[in-house]
């Protein structure tokens, strides 16, 4: 049974060298010139300003959970409305209420985001 998945275990294995391989090629054949300039940070051409433990407003992870909510939504609802007349010929009222349970499980994440202040835009 092993015998199966030693392709497998050989792909891995193989992924594993060329990733370490092309890593470290760079590190070695890569030009080694530092510089203070090239050192610092660089962040879209500016100068970075204030330290790097400044604490980051809660909004930006609201909106980051309202864009993967939505995403959620639209990579799996619209697919399933699609097929949804098949569906519920072949399995009945079970796809119905599967996708009411996922999409009330979504709407809590919307429920949470409202609730902190995540639609106010100001």
């Amino acid at each position: 049974m092993i015998d199966q998945y030693i392709p497998v275990f050989l792909v891995i294995v193989v992924a594993a060298v060329f990733a370490l391989a092309t890593v470290f090629s760079s590190n070695i054949f890569g030009p080694q010139r530092p510089t203070p300039d090239k050192k610092s940070t660089y962040e879209s051409g500016m100068k970075p300003i204030g330290t790097t433990n400044e604490r980051i407003s809660i909004k930006y992870y609201l909106v980051a959970m309202l864009f993967i909510i939505f995403d959620l939504e639209v990579i799996f609802v619209y697919p399933w409305a699609v097929q949804f007349k098949k569906m519920f010929d072949e399995f009945g009222v079970s796809v119905f209420i599967s996708m009411l349970i996922f999409l009330i499980v979504l709407e809590l994440g919307y429920l949470y985001v409202y609730k902190k202040g995540g639609f106010r835009w100001d």
